[in-house]
């Protein structure tokens, strides 16, 4: 018997098979494409572009505004839909293609699902070099695309009609595989895009995947087992593999049961309630006093869908003496720390480890409440702090003249922390919040509290500058009944913020928070604590042949630039300012973006976890023999696989 065909070009079959992608899992169903993201240009809009625009589909059109831009939109409203629904991006070929390998990155480095269709030079070769192709003097089939092959999970290109059939199995393969999700490219040459094939009709028809649970085996099991029952303090670190494994309440009942604290990566926030008594909080570099002062007593990690980076482990030196066991489904870091792993999905994992352990309970008495009183504490001192007379900045050691000449520049009588404070006081409790990069991951870590599931959006795999506010917009597409709020700096800010125009475009009202202390303060912190002069890490004006460091603050009215946009903003130098600006933005249906003037060093740092950086090993000053000193010590003591 004939197979049944339909006569289709290579931009109308991409269409429909994409229009046709369903997910399942535990038994629940939905669409995996509802809208794609595109940016046309000549790559792209005459083939795929065509398919969009004449075929009838089910798939929304978004207009991009930056291609990196519309990625990182699509990668956290991934993020968002715990990674069962995706946005693929459409560009041209040449820049509009490079602009998303930072955004591929992105995805890859943080395991969410992200397909990128990129225009790509002609497969015949007869106009080459075609616009904006860059030739390659050792490999004429070499195009801008290949740059991807570092940064996906899955790289195909299709240079004959046929050839999407495999390439789009694999790719949906690739981006379902909670093991080894990422980003996936498929380059697609200008011409073949408008080149028919006699498709098979199995192939365009409705297809459902299944999300399958990984479930333990016993011979892992009984190993975890038997090394939790050696621990008298083990702790719990909740990874995003936790989160997007929905195993939230599986925790919190383990925990319970067997007097284990918890605690969370930047991933793992919002899978189990801020107010669960056994939650510690932020662990690691960016984690605070109460979860790092516990992990350095632990004698055993139970990391849960963690990939243990430098900023979990403290590079290594938080818990260097602890045994390690992990649930996680992917083989790969499930074994890292040389631990004792269990790969499985990470609800079916501790599912199954909490009924074998029986009536196992950690020695933990009194030491899981002491940990948080303190840290309260520690809260309450931060969100109070106010400036004016004897007001002392948090990193007084890393402090020329920022203070006095920011405050002198606008007008600033705010810090970080107490804004962060009033943020949280004053928008809904199961508001989204969505960060990446600077100073503000570290606050928000140790300071943001929420019982809302799924509301802490976080990009700290790749600390992508310019996440911030493409990833409100992704987010908000995602949840467009939840307020959803961009937490940015002014550097990442200036970096990307133009779907921002998106927004407006859609009417999505997303609220951005920029918190600008003038410049890349994290990045200035970490120049001056390791004994390094000042320098382009603040924004301030050059003065003569001198190095841009002890020039007057730029004075930026970033609140003015936001309503050209067609934002509703306004500007928060002090407390009461903020404060009457968000309780006026949760009464507009507009975007907003509110400029809060942050004193500079009003961050948090510290909290015992420390970062292995390159630093000279030829010390010029005091300052830096000091820090070349302590990274020997810690080294002695940390990790070394």
């Amino acid at each position: 018997m004939a197979i049944k065909t339909k006569r289709m070009t290579v931009g109308e079959a991409l269409v429909t098979f994409l229009d046709n992608q369903y997910v399942s899992l535990d038994g629940k169903e939905n669409k995996l494409v509802e809208g794609i993201f595109t940016i046309f240009g000549h790559g792209c809009v005459v083939g795929v572009g065509e398919a969009l625009s004449m075929q009838k589909s089910g798939i929304k059109v978004y207009q991009g505004k930056n291609e990196q831009g519309m990625a990182q939109a699509a990668t956290a409203y991934a993020k968002q839909n715990n990674r069962l629904k995706i946005m693929p991006c459409m560009s041209s070929i040449g820049p509009g293609a490079a602009n998303m390998v930072t955004a591929a990155g992105t995805a890859t480095a943080n395991n969410i699902p992200l397909l990128l269709l990129v225009g790509d030079a002609f497969a015949t070769r007869q106009p080459d070099p075609v616009l904006q192709q860059i030739e390659q003097l050792n490999c004429a089939g070499t195009t801008t695309n290949d740059a991807f092959r570092a940064v996906t999970r899955y790289f195909d290109r299709i240079s004959r009609p046929e050839m999407l059939m495999t390439a789009m199995l694999n790719a949906v393969r690739t981006l379902l595989d909670p093991a080894v999700t990422g980003a996936v490219a498929i380059a697609l040459p200008q011409d073949v895009q408008g080149e028919s094939y006699d498709f098979p009709l199995s192939f365009l028809k409705k297809r459902v995947h299944k999300i399958i649970r990984t479930l333990p085996v016993k011979e892992q099991l009984k190993d975890a087992v038997k090394a939790i029952k050696k621990s008298k303090y083990p702790l719990i670190v909740i990874g995003g593999g936790a989160k997007y494994s929905g195993a939230g309440a599986e925790i919190v009942e383990f925990a319970r049961r067997h007097n284990v604290p918890v605690c969370e990566t930047q991933a793992g926030k919002s899978a189990v309630p801020s107010s669960f008594e056994y939650n510690l909080g932020g662990l690691g570099v960016t984690g605070n006093g109460a979860a790092n002062s516990v992990a350095e007593k632990s004698d055993l990690i139970i990391g849960i869908g963690t990939r243990f980076t430098d900023f979990t482990t403290a590079s290594k030196s938080l818990y260097p003496d602890a045994a390690v066991v992990t649930v996680n489904v992917s083989p790969f870091h499930a074994a890292k720390l040389d631990a004792v792993s269990v790969v499985a999905d990470a609800k079916e994992g501790i599912t199954a480890l909490n009924k074998l352990l029986g009536n196992y309970r950690a020695c933990y008495n009194g030491q899981i409440e002491r940990a948080k009183a303190e840290w309260k504490a520690e809260m309450a001192r931060l969100t109070s702090i106010t400036t004016g007379e004897g007001y002392v900045p948090e990193n007084t050691a890393m402090m020329p003249d920022s203070v006095e000449k920011f405050a002198k520049a606008t007008g600033c009588a705010l810090t970080q922390t107490a804004a962060i404070g009033i943020i949280r006081k004053i928008i809904p409790a199961d508001a989204i919040i969505v960060g990446s990069s600077g100073s503000l991951p570290g606050c928000l870590q140790r300071m943001w509290e929420t019982d809302a599931t799924d509301s802490y959006n976080m990009e700290y795999g790749y600390s992508c500058m310019g996440y911030e506010i493409a990833g409100a917009l992704g987010a908000k597409l995602a949840r467009p009944e939840q307020e959803v709020y961009a937490m940015v700096g002014d550097g990442s800010y200036l970096m990307l913020h133009s779907e921002m125009v998106t927004a407006v475009q859609e009417g999505k009202k997303i609220n951005v928070m920029l918190f600008d202390n003038g410049g890349f303060g994290c990045i200035n912190n970490l120049q001056m604590g390791q004994g390094i002069d000042s320098l382009c890490t603040e924004f301030r004006k050059r003065e003569g042949d001198e190095p841009i460091r002890g020039g007057e603050f730029l004075s930026i009215d970033y609140a003015m630039s936001a309503r050209a946009y067609g934002f509703k903003s306004y500007t928060a130098r002090t407390p009461e300012e903020l404060e009457e600006a968000l309780k006026d933005s949760l009464k507009q249906t507009a975007p907003v973006l509110i400029d809060i003037k942050v004193m500079p060093k009003s961050m948090t740092h510290g909290y015992g976890g420390w970062w292995n950086v390159g630093i000279t090993e030829l010390p010029r000053c005091e300052a830096q023999k000091k820090v070349l000193d302590e990274k020997k010590e810690r080294l002695k003591k940390a990790l070394r696989y």
